[in-house]
């Protein structure tokens, strides 16, 4: 069993398409509109054969109340690795990056936290 395909609930799609690539790097696999409805998905570059993380319109309340509510309680919507966090936090904040944490080393890792502009907070991870 793999995992080729994830989700994170976005306010604007575009926007969202915007930070995941131009700040975090990743590059768009798919971009296919169907009627209102547009399925959009990102991928690391380092592996654009693998998972994708579709950036999925939270138009649904469901979707919405989910997606604020672990917002506020400060729970990341998505976790990303790292293989040097404070390279790549000194590359983010360069780029315009808010974190809500900066690294920050815990048990077997190091944290940091960022508001990904769309209604999500996205942690980045460097295993010891």
């Amino acid at each position: 069993m793999k995992i080729k395909l994830t989700s994170v609930f976005v306010d604007d799609q575009n926007k969202a398409l915007n930070f995941y690539t131009k700040t975090l790097g990743f590059v768009k696999k798919a971009d296919i509109g169907t009627g209102k409805y547009r399925w959009l998905t990102v991928v690391s570059p380092e592996d654009p054969n693998g998972p994708q993380l579709v950036l999925g319109p939270n138009d649904n309340p469901a979707a919405r109340s989910y997606q604020e509510s672990i917002f506020k309680q400060g729970i990341p919507a998505s976790m990303f690795f790292v293989e040097d966090i404070q390279k790549e936090y000194q590359r983010l904040k360069k780029l315009g990056a808010r974190f809500i944490m900066e690294p920050t080393k815990t048990t077997g890792s190091t944290i940091a936290q960022i508001d990904d502009t769309c209604g999500n907070l996205i942690q980045i991870t460097q295993l010891t």
